[in-house]
């Protein structure tokens, strides 16, 4: 089974992205975190091959819980989503071990999220 993790404290908008990523991805398992608290908690049992990531989450934010899960697992792969496009951010993330970033303002931020699942889809499947 593929796992994602959604990790967004937007109540409204993590669920409107599950139920998107299973649409168009029956056979995954989708489950969501909160805060940061909760989605290191989650990859533990879980072991998602793919997280999305908001920056700005209650307690730590997904920088810091980016780079606490890349320590330990480095062949997850992680994309920062959030609401913050700007330049230092994008930087930030890369530097914390984001594998990509995208921005939810961007108009083509959905499908940005769909490829990313379909590419991780196919590594998997190759392996």
């Amino acid at each position: 089974m593929f796992n994602t993790l959604l990790v967004e404290d937007d109540i409204s908008y993590r669920q409107a992205l599950s139920d998107i990523l299973l649409l168009h991805f029956p056979l995954i398992g989708v489950d969501e975190a909160g805060d940061g608290k909760e989605a290191l908690t989650k990859v533990e049992y879980l072991r998602p091959e793919l997280i999305f990531m908001d920056i700005h989450l209650p307690g730590k934010n997904g920088l810091d819980v980016t780079r606490e899960i890349k320590r330990v697992y480095n062949d997850i792969v992680i994309v920062i989503l959030t609401r913050s496009g700007l330049p230092e951010y994008r930087q930030q993330a890369y530097r914390n071990g984001a594998d990509y970033f995208l921005s939810k303002e961007d108009d083509y931020c959905l499908e940005d999220i769909l490829t990313r699942v379909d590419i991780a889809l196919t590594r998997l499947s190759s392996h």
